[in-house]
């Protein structure tokens, strides 16, 4: 790789790690090129760029991203050792998600590190923890469905409500006939 490529690579790097919120580090090594061409066939059908760099590369485009975005990417430095592959995607859990389902037939990939919304995760053992942090959608899903539970409560008690008073007239209407 020419120096040109490599200024490039670190350039395009550089601008995905100021654009991410969200990113992970883990090492698929070992895995046969049947095995990764489905995990890459896993993650772009759930919209997760997989790419392969050298951690050297990483790191200078982490420090060139660091500088711009005023992030602190330091702890991931230590876990740029052996085989690296980045993943970069739009929703925290999802890579996460997907990692735990796919370990259940293949020992890798194995988690380094993920960068989510300004945290780091460092370690294999947080793959579990990263799975259950909600996405945006979900949240907001959790929100309405927060401001839903009042008013359908309200709406409950107004219909029995409205069901004994007329129960009640129905009965005073008999007593009186």
């Amino acid at each position: 790789m020419t120096r040109e490529q490599k200024t490039a690579v670190i350039e395009e790097l550089s601008n995905q790690f100021k654009e991410a919120k969200y990113f992970y580090l883990t090492d698929t090594s070992e895995l046969s090129v049947e095995v990764t061409n489905n995990l890459r066939r896993v993650f772009f059908e759930k919209g997760i760029q997989l790419k392969v760099v050298k951690n050297t590369l990483i790191r200078k485009a982490l420090e060139s991203a660091a500088v711009e975005n005023n992030e602190d990417y330091s702890q991931l430095y230590s876990s740029l050792k052996g085989f690296s592959a980045l993943m970069f995607t739009e929703t925290g859990n999802v890579p996460a998600k997907l990692i735990k389902d796919f370990r259940k037939e293949h020992e890798k990939p194995i988690l380094k590190a993920a960068f989510i919304d300004s945290s780091i995760y460092v370690g294999d053992e947080q793959v579990e923890a990263l799975t259950k942090i909600k996405s945006k959608e979900e949240l907001v899903g959790d929100v309405i469905a927060l401001l839903q539970s009042p008013i359908k409560n309200l709406v409950g008690a107004l219909q029995s409500g409205g069901n004994t008073i007329s129960g009640l007239l129905k009965a005073l209407e008999e007593r009186e006939a």
